[in-house]
């Protein structure tokens, strides 16, 4: 089943921090960057799956926490490796709630 899914509101989501939500099995992280952009990708790291919601977020970059692969928030691809990509979820705002699509 696909559709909307009511998330949180962006002010609970810290700046350059992210929260988990958990859809089915998959567990998917919502991001915040420092100029308060919402992103949301799986929260697995696609090379040593690590938990990306344990990064380091730097711009619209996560920072995977077990072999520092950087990964696109924007994509959800590896950057500089080829490490592979991890899904990225749209997302949309409306009065200051996120949705995300599934």
């Amino acid at each position: 089943m696909s559709g909307w899914y009511k998330i949180a509101k962006i002010e609970e989501i810290p700046r350059m921090g992210s929260r988990i939500v958990q859809i089915n099995e998959i567990e998917i992280a919502i991001f915040k960057t420092n100029d308060n952009l919402i992103y949301a990708i799986n929260n697995i790291c696609p090379h040593k799956q690590g938990k990306l919601s344990e990064g380091l977020v730097h711009g619209d970059i996560v920072t995977c926490p077990l072999h520092n692969a950087d990964i696109s928030l924007k994509t959800g691809e590896a950057i500089s490796e080829n490490y592979g990509c991890t899904k990225k979820y749209e997302i949309k705002i409306d009065n200051e709630m996120i949705y995300l699509q599934f």
